[in-house]
């Protein structure tokens, strides 16, 4: 069995094969160690391409820039309007695929655009593991995952992230806003802002993992479990509940069994 360095090795090697890439760069863990390795393998045929979009926080814009700055990669932004396709917006069970069509797409017209014929994600083998719908697209659009081709696992892209000091190596995990809203719940600009207000108010708080969870007129509150015993603090609970009720919400609750990655998937029958 290959540990982690000897499965960069085989990466090298890929993405070497490849001559040159356009890497969907999002700005969390995995998409860093790539376009990281990738720079490094194919110096000036490789850039990152990062959407905006509704779905995804101002927060999240600003590190996936600073970020590139800081790994000297040339990086193009585009605009995704995911939130205009009726498919998307009724938030069925496989929204993700359409999210990812809109992006990948446009992501590939990019590429073509630039020269480049290869257009890679940071998909891992960890996310096999989970309901990803979006996975569809990627093949259907003919998007190499070499993270999960060489069998990364979360855990040892984190590895060699801290290895090669990527400040990125510890980030907590990042989703879409729309993973907030649960299925069959329509997605509307409005939700999407609410949440990512609600969301920005825990993370000034010094809270590391956040969820805000959205049903309706209730705010579900998702922390790491360690967090949780920070609420006991009625100063601090009170100030949390106030401030997320000024975004909207009349209801506040903590989720007392905490974060847990995609947690709107476990109504979906198994």
């Amino acid at each position: 069995m290959m540990d982690a360095l000897e499965k960069e090795q085989k990466l090298r090697g890929l993405l070497s094969g490849y001559q040159s890439v356009a890497v969907a760069f999002s700005g969390g863990v995995d998409s860093t160690y790539l376009l990281h390795v990738a720079g490094d393998v194919l110096g000036d045929k490789v850039i990152g391409i990062t959407a905006i979009s509704e779905t995804y926080p101002q927060r999240e814009r600003n590190r996936a820039r600073q970020l590139a700055r800081e790994m000297g990669v040339r990086i193009i932004e585009i605009e995704t309007h995911e939130i205009e396709d009726s498919q998307f917006r009724r938030n069925p069970s496989n929204r993700c695929y359409y999210c990812k069509w809109e992006l990948f797409s446009k992501i590939r017209k990019i590429a073509e655009s630039e020269g480049i014929k290869v257009v890679v994600d940071g998909s891992n083998l960890d996310d096999l593991k989970d309901h990803r719908p979006g996975l569809l697209a990627l093949n259907e659009l003919q998007v190499e995952s070499p993270l999960r081709q060489c069998e990364f696992t979360k855990a040892e892209i984190r590895h060699r992230s801290r290895e090669l000091r990527l400040k990125t190596w510890d980030l907590p995990a990042f989703a879409c806003l729309a993973s907030r809203i649960p299925y069959g719940t329509a997605i509307t600009s409005e939700a999407l802002k609410q949440v990512e207000r609600a969301e920005d108010l825990l993370y000034s708080a010094g809270l590391r993992t956040v969820r805000v969870r959205h049903h309706g007129d209730v705010a579900r509150i998702e922390v790491e479990p360690a967090e949780i015993a920070r609420f006991a603090d009625e100063a601090f609970r009170s100030r949390i509940v106030a401030e997320i009720k000024e975004t909207g919400y009349k209801y506040v609750a903590l989720d007392l069994q905490g974060y847990r990655t995609g947690s709107m998937n476990e109504t979906l029958a198994s």
